[in-house]
């Protein structure tokens, strides 16, 4: 990945003072990049500290007014900061924002991690323009207005370090997957913007370090859905939105062994243990962020079941849906 898309980002990102940071790698990715790419700054952690706690960890070491997230896997496209870079310093309210995300295995598609922009559905199934569950469309320029959205994707996401900082960083318990979705989730509740601006294009492979099939990534995508949910839905939705979760959740663990996955089907039901194990640990944080909310009605978060305009009336595309 790093010699595949390293040189791209290098030449087409002038603006930038570029890192890289290393979870502990066990090959040979440090002393590659210190021989080939002198010019990048290396940020060494001791050990794996998973998507959330890396950043943390390593953008501690970043002193900017921007920090721009980038996954290894993505292949950057020229001018690609500028949009981005210029709508911030216009619009002091928007707290982060992202590029449009493409198919780097078929680039007249949107790529499923973030396509172009992110929203979540009343029940906490986050979803794309561009993108509704498995079904991904090709990009026709359908959705190339700059929106609001309710979450930017984690692979590509510009963020003012004043804001990152100010809701807490990325929650490090949640290691990997759904964790821009509750910082974003934190940063709108609080008075921000998220903003998607496809005038900036990048390409993503998606899921180069842990294939969407993997019963992990099945693992970390449920139980951190459901923390987050716990951590941020007011009292009056929480009680009734987590029991049909419950009711949803032990579906798809049912639908994953029935079609023979049943390392899915171990994999849901160990989320669901251990998001109760673990609530008992997010009691603070759910107190904080609902005493630092100011604002509930949030762009992004729809009131429909995703689930139901999906499967039940079959709608497939995001212009499609009943907003």
């Amino acid at each position: 990945m790093l010699e595949k898309f390293l040189p791209t980002v290098i030449a087409c990102s002038p603006e930038a003072d570029i890192y890289v940071a290393d979870n502990a790698s066990d090959d040979s990715s440090v002393a590659f990049v210190r021989q080939a790419f002198p010019q990048v700054r290396l940020i060494l952690l001791d050990r794996n500290y998973g998507f959330a706690g890396g950043y943390n960890m390593a953008l501690k070491e970043v002193s900017s007014e921007y920090y721009i997230l980038l996954n290894s896997d993505v292949e950057v496209t020229e001018g690609w900061i500028a949009p981005m870079l210029a709508f911030m310093d216009n619009e002091p309210g928007v707290a982060a924002c992202q590029p449009k995300l493409l198919d780097y295995k078929d680039k007249e598609y949107f790529e499923y991690a973030g396509a172009s922009g992110g929203f979540i559905d009343r029940y906490g199934y986050p979803y794309c323009r561009g993108r509704l569950f498995g079904t991904v469309e090709r990009d026709n320029g359908q959705y190339d207005t700059p929106v609001p959205v309710f979450w930017a994707t984690g692979a590509a996401m510009m963020i003012r370090s004043k804001e990152f900082w100010g809701v807490g960083a990325f929650d490090g318990r949640f290691f990997a997957h759904m964790e821009e979705v509750d910082l974003c989730w934190r940063l709108a509740a609080r008075g921000g913007s998220i903003y998607c601006l496809p005038s900036s294009r990048v390409y993503h492979v998606g899921g180069a370090t842990l294939d969407k099939s993997n019963p992990r990534k099945t693992y970390l995508n449920f139980r951190n859905n459901l923390l987050l949910l716990y951590k941020n839905l007011p009292a009056r939705e929480l009680r009734h939105v987590m029991r049909v979760r419950r009711f949803l959740d032990y579906v798809a663990a049912v639908k994953f062994l029935l079609s023979g996955s049943a390392g899915d089907f171990k994999a849901v039901l160990k989320a669901r243990r251990d998001y109760k194990r673990m609530r008992k640990e997010y009691g603070d944080a759910r107190r904080e962020n609902l005493a630092s909310t100011v604002k509930y009605d949030i762009v992004g978060k729809s009131k429909f079941s995703l689930l139901w305009q999906y499967y039940a009336c079959g709608k497939r595309h995001f212009n499609k849906l009943k907003q």
